[in-house]
């Protein structure tokens, strides 16, 4: 009776990688076909027969890390471009993912306006050539910093560890597409229609407070720029909501009823986030610090207001680097990153944006 229980085992375990194999095969097919616009079932069949076809013609476990390769791929383009849609007020801007050829989009920069004649009645009318050009555009690389995960780790835990090193990746180049998004918007100084206002409020350590009479000098600054008041939209930093906290109870209300995905609410025609990642000033200059710099004693934090009409993000192509374990005899560790291509712009450089920074006492 022994041998026909190890037969059994056998078959049953057979049969068990059979139908795992299959699944596999099957999610990685589906994966795939979103991740490209095609229906899931389509791509779950094709995983299937694209496996067996190739069964024979690649090393063991070569398909299957290929597969597993396409699955956190397609499943690090869907999250990602989820966040960008859903994300605070990051959410606002259009997106222009449809415009993306080889991470680079191309824009039409227009030549000018043609003139018009009012009650004409010279000939033959001027002739005006409008000469547009193409202005491509790259997207930026955005590359996280590679994580090891080890097989004693993966042996030792209860979770998955590999699907937890990806969400923490995926968060952090969300995080820093948005602190690199928000620091392209904002004006790099204080120039004509695009303005640079600097906080009037009462003098709290070493800083001018943020008050109700700032945030209406920033409308007044988009009235007079001519800019819609739809989509008006202003991302304050800590500070300035802290300040707007102890000094506006109307704020204050707003704060409390309805605070989700950063959102404040409404006040003087903007939707108000929160937002901790907008750039620093230099406070005496007025400058916006580069992106990447370390901020100074003598710099401020700045709250950012844009005009949603006029932005844009864009989301390109998704790389997935990973060696296995087994090529690593020495320290048996699989090393994980991701490489994500994207963008967020100012559509036009004037009338469109504006930045509040707090004021150093004298």
């Amino acid at each position: 009776m022994k041998p026909k229980n190890n037969l059994f085992k056998k078959v049953l375990g057979l049969v068990s990688c059979m139908l795992m194999a299959v699944a596999f095969n099957a999610a990685a097919g589906a994966t795939a076909a979103v991740a490209i616009g095609c229906a899931p079932e389509a791509g779950a069949i094709a995983g299937n027969v694209l496996a067996l076809a190739l069964q024979g013609a690649a090393p063991a476990g070569a398909l299957r890390a290929g597969v597993l390769k396409e699955i956190w791929t397609g499943e690090q383009i869907k999250q990602f471009r989820t966040a960008l849609e859903s994300w605070g007020w990051l959410a606002r801007i259009r997106s222009y993912n449809q415009h993306v050829n080889n991470d680079v989009i191309h824009f039409v920069a227009i030549g000018g306006d043609p003139k018009v004649l009012v009650n004409n009645t010279t000939y033959p009318i001027p002739i005006t050539a409008l000469e547009d050009a193409d202005k491509p555009v790259s997207l930026d690389k955005f590359t996280t910093e590679v994580t090891p995960v080890t097989d004693d780790e993966l042996h030792a835990i209860s979770y998955d560890k590999m699907a937890s090193v990806q969400e923490r990746h995926r968060d952090a180049l969300v995080e820093t597409f948005g602190q690199h998004a928000i620091h392209a918007i904002a004006p790099a100084e204080n120039m004509a229609d695009i303005p640079v206002l600097r906080t009037t409020g009462d003098v709290v350590e070493g800083r001018k407070l943020m008050t109700s009479a700032d945030l209406l000098s920033l409308k007044r600054s988009f009235d007079k720029m001519g800019i819609p008041k739809q989509d008006r939209v202003l991302v304050l930093c800590s500070d300035h909501v802290n300040d707007l906290l102890q000094t506006e109870q109307r704020f204050k209300e707003h704060y409390n009823i309805n605070q989700t995905e950063g959102k404040i609410g409404r006040l003087y025609g903007f939707d108000i986030y929160e937002y901790d990642g907008t750039p620093y000033y230099n406070a005496t200059t007025g400058k916006k610090l580069a992106w990447g710099a370390v901020p100074a004693a003598t710099d401020v934090q700045s709250s950012v207001a844009f005009y949603a009409g006029r932005m844009m993000k864009a989301a390109g192509s998704t790389k997935f680097y990973w060696s296995k374990a087994e090529t690593d005899p020495q320290n048996h560790r699989n090393l994980v990153n991701f490489e994500q291509y994207g963008i967020c712009l100012p559509l036009s450089e004037t009338n469109c944006r504006a930045a509040i920074v707090s004021d150093k006492a004298v």
